[in-house]
């Protein structure tokens, strides 16, 4: 089952086990059950201290579990852990045979003391690249405390029970049965929602910091390299970010990031938290920024009611995807309206789904989507596609996709809780037209993450951050980067150069403040 290659390299991760570790495992006549059996096969011949034995009596078959020798396992995969799951069945097994994770330490203790008797469950598909996060989380969770059990499902293998809780957007997570939550999770994230008094805890932590030289709003491309730039000069610098990463954490594939052939979001994200972490950073993820308050201290509010001063800020609160605001699409978001194809196209396997934007992001989609799908219809407003040539050569040739332009979306319908179809209205005549679907996926471009700046800093009318060639916003000392501001061209690249660019222009602008009369 696993090549040569990959037992060299796993053979070298289980020589760090430090306890005996069981696989048990509930297997069918299924060709995956063949699979799961000589994969885990493999694993077992390459340590001492893995056993392996059948007979488990899951109700979800294929599955097994990793646990300890004579205890009750808390970790099952339903499903082959292979693509992006794989790293996930690693860490599952070095983890249960004791391997420290690489956590911080009061992380661990956190979820040592939750007193909880918790069974979670994981619906994933092996192409998406945001379930591994909630996977690792969940198994880290249940490896550390007694009290909880996860189980990751693959989708597409148990097609039955994604109908039967009518799930169509992955990865999405149940607790006892009832759903808990959906999209990448971290285990802060998740330990957040669980143990509810430490938002409250948090706050008074962050309430209590003392006032930085320069703060960073916003942990993408723009925020990371701002910090990087900032530390690098001696000053006190924080940053404080909804998700670290920001947009590029939902990116697949990245080839244009000069220096480096190919690579991914997540892999980016991780080599930039990394860089941030080799200097005095103060990183403060999983915090909103809700208001900006100018003064010789500048005040960041945040969400959960803390309120941070530093004397000069940097904006680099990225961007959002943008909705349609048509009925519907908030209302069945989840339920067959989508924003990643990568991630949840695999749920709609041999269905006929939407793709509603022309550009470069779009079309991509109608094509990834139509190797799995039934039939791809894809909308565009304007009179022509607007992706470039080789994409619309390439979305032309497949015989499983159709172009209407001058298709203006006007309403996603549904019924029995799920998306059924959608209504457009043809530019051209001004009938409104339908098509019967199972699933919309939405690639109209992004928005500017600056709701709670109104009124503060100057903003153009598409909600973007005035900026100066350095930076500088309408407010001294407050300075922005990235795709929230005026600079014509959104890409990662130009983000990071953004973001330094207004960091060397705060540590400019605080010498000459502090500089005698």
């Amino acid at each position: 089952m696993l090549d040569t290659n990959i037992k060299t390299q796993l053979k070298a991760y289980l020589e760090k086990l430090q306890r005996p570790i069981e696989l048990v495992a509930s297997l069918d006549d299924s060709a995956t059950a063949a699979e799961m059996r000589g994969m885990l096969q493999d694993i077992a011949e390459l340590s001492d201290k893995v056993s392996l034995r059948e007979g488990g009596d899951a109700a979800l078959r294929p599955s097994f579990t990793v646990g300890l020798p004579g205890e009750a396992a808390r970790i099952r995969f339903a499903g082959l852990p292979m693509g992006h799951e794989f790293t996930s069945l690693i860490l599952a097994l070095l983890q249960t045979g004791g391997h420290p994770p690489k956590v911080e330490p009061e992380i661990i203790e956190q979820i040592k003391a939750l007193p909880v008797n918790l069974e979670f469950q994981t619906f994933i598909s092996l192409s998406c690249h945001n379930c591994p996060d909630v996977v690792q989380a969940l198994n880290l969770m249940a490896v550390l405390n007694p009290g909880i059990r996860h189980t990751m499902i693959d989708g597409a293998l148990f097609q039955d029970l994604v109908e039967e809780r009518q799930i169509m957007a992955v990865p999405t997570v149940y607790q006892d049965g009832a759903e808990f939550g959906a999209g990448r999770m971290s285990v802060e994230e998740i330990l957040a929602k669980i143990d509810t008094g430490s938002a409250a805890r948090e706050a008074g932590k962050l309430d209590a910091k003392d006032p930085f030289d320069v703060l960073i709003v916003g942990g993408g491309p723009a925020g990371a390299a701002a910090a990087i730039y900032a530390a690098r000069k001696g000053i006190r610098t924080g940053l404080v970010a909804e998700r670290f990463g920001g947009q590029v954490m939902d990116t697949l594939a990245i080839e244009n990031f000069i220096s480096v052939k190919a690579t991914d979001g997540p892999k980016l994200v991780m080599g930039l938290e990394e860089h941030v972490k080799d200097y005095d950073v103060d990183v403060m993820n999983l915090q909103r920024a809700s208001r900006l308050t100018p003064g010789n201290l500048i005040e960041v509010g945040l969400e959960n009611g803390a309120t941070l001063r530093s004397k000069t800020v940097i904006l680099a609160t990225g961007a959002r995807w943008r909705e349609l605001n048509v009925p519907g699409e908030r209302e069945y978001r989840g339920k067959g309206v989508a924003y990643c194809p990568h991630c949840d196209g695999p749920l709609f396997k041999g269905k006929h789904v939407a793709v509603v934007g022309g550009g470069n992001s779009g079309v991509e989609a109608a094509i990834d989507l139509a190797g799995i799908v039934g039939h791809v219809t894809l909308l565009e407003f304007d009179g022509k596609l607007r992706a470039d040539a080789v994409l619309q050569r390439k979305l032309a040739s497949l015989p499983n996709v159709t172009i209407l332009t001058m298709a203006q979306t006007t309403e996603i319908t549904g019924s029995g809780g799920k998306v059924d179809g959608l209504l457009y209205k043809d530019r051209n005549s001004g009938d409104t037209r339908r098509v019967d679907l199972e699933g919309v996926f939405i690639q109209i471009g992004l928005l500017p993450n600056t709701d709670f700046l109104k009124g503060t800093v100057d903003l153009t009318r598409f909600g973007e951050i005035e900026i100066d060639a350095r930076g500088q916003t309408s407010v001294p000392g407050v300075f922005a980067a990235g795709d929230c501001t005026t600079v014509p061209f959104k890409q990662i690249i130009i983000a990071m150069g953004a973001g330094s660019t207004a960091a060397l222009a705060a540590f400019d602008h605080l010498i000459r403040t502090s500089a005698p009369a």
